[in-house]
């Protein structure tokens, strides 16, 4: 009598099909975010003027810088970077359609690297804009501008990681930057960083010399609130708390307790030492939860609070500290820059 062995079924290997279906499927989502956004997506040129000293004595000179932009209003106001167009003597924005406009800076703001700049035109394509607090780590972003002048060159990769600190060029920490890998060139900075479904959830702002896949966005939230106040205002005014903080998430029985808004607050990071923080004894990992009774659950809401806050004022913080909340009372200050010139709260 015989029997008959049969073979040891192997791991049967993925269709080609199955394969070629996921690889459309991403190209379909990054095809479909560059046709949505990229006829919003502007390339912006900036000269500086200034003098230098030569052993002649000063001579004047131009520089030529470039960034890109995204329009966010059909009557012609843009968002960018202010290391793109601050302090520019001249501004030249092409669209699209390859049309070059004169521009102007409504105003920007270093504390958070974002701009607006308008040119004189009307009926232009938009970008929307998203909720940068819904996004997750893994998520697929694609990131358009227009570097060098070329139009609408788009990048893709996912979200690397949140919630990061990134140094201004004022000397403070520009929070909650989302950190990704979609590629960012020359010229790139100020353009659009877009999730899957063509909606704009941070501007492209930095990547790190000298490292692959390390790019940065300002967060879309950020982004809204201080357009709304440059084309208001021409400027952000904010009181200082002094602190450095980054969004933590508490535990959710703890938060329920508590009775908050939500399962996060903003953990302090570092106190500025004679910094009206530092005077009402906040202090390293306290975890800051409501600023006079409203709720703080992200970075951007406390900075959404202190742009709204008069300098001298005396407001009410919540804090929580080893798990018991306390409040505390703090007087706001004018930032070092307001201090010097009289111009500028952060």
């Amino acid at each position: 009598m015989s029997a008959t062995i049969s073979p040891i079924p192997s791991p049967a290997d993925p269709p080609l099909e199955a394969d070629e279906d996921v690889l459309d499927a991403y190209s379909r989502a990054v095809v479909h975010v560059a046709e949505l956004v990229g006829p919003a997506v502007v390339n912006i040129a900036a000269v500086h003027r200034g003098v230098a000293r030569t052993p002649r004595g000063p001579v004047p000179f131009e520089a030529a810088g470039a960034g890109s932009g995204v329009i966010i209003t059909p009557d012609g106001y843009i968002l960018t970077n202010s290391h793109v167009a601050h302090g520019a003597g001249r501004l030249a924005v092409t669209l699209a359609d390859s049309r070059e406009l004169a521009a102007h800076l409504v105003g920007d703001d270093p504390a958070t690297d974002l701009a607006v700049v308008r040119v004189a035109a009307d009926g232009l394509s938009t970008a929307d804009l998203g909720d940068s607090d819904r996004l997750r780590p893994g998520q697929l972003v694609v990131a358009i501008g227009n570097p060098l002048g070329f139009q609408a060159t788009v990048t893709s990769g996912v979200v690397s990681a949140l919630g990061r600190s990134l140094p201004g060029r004022d000397g403070r920490p520009i929070e909650n930057v989302i950190q990704t890998d979609a590629a960012l060139n020359p010229g790139s900075s100020g353009g659009p960083l877009v999730d899957s479904r063509g909606r704009v959830v941070g501007i492209n702002t930095a990547v790190i010399s000298g490292a692959q896949g390390i790019c940065f966005a300002v967060p879309v939230n950020t982004a809204r609130w201080v357009a709304g106040l440059l084309i208001k205002e021409g400027r952000v005014r904010r009181a200082h708390l002094g602190i450095s903080g980054i969004t933590q998430p508490l535990p959710v029985r703890l938060a329920r307790a508590l009775g908050l808004a939500g399962p996060s607050g903003v953990g302090v990071a570092q106190v500025v030492p004679g910094s009206p923080a530092a005077t009402a004894d906040i202090r390293e990992r306290d975890v800051i939860i409501a600023l006079d009774e409203r709720p703080i659950a992200t970075v951007d809401d406390l900075l959404r609070e202190l742009s709204r806050a008069a300098v001298g004022a005396e407001v009410r913080v919540g804090v929580l500290r080893r798990g018991q909340r306390t409040d505390v009372s703090v007087r706001l200050a004018a930032t070092p820059d307001e201090h010097r010139n009289g111009e500028r709260d952060g």
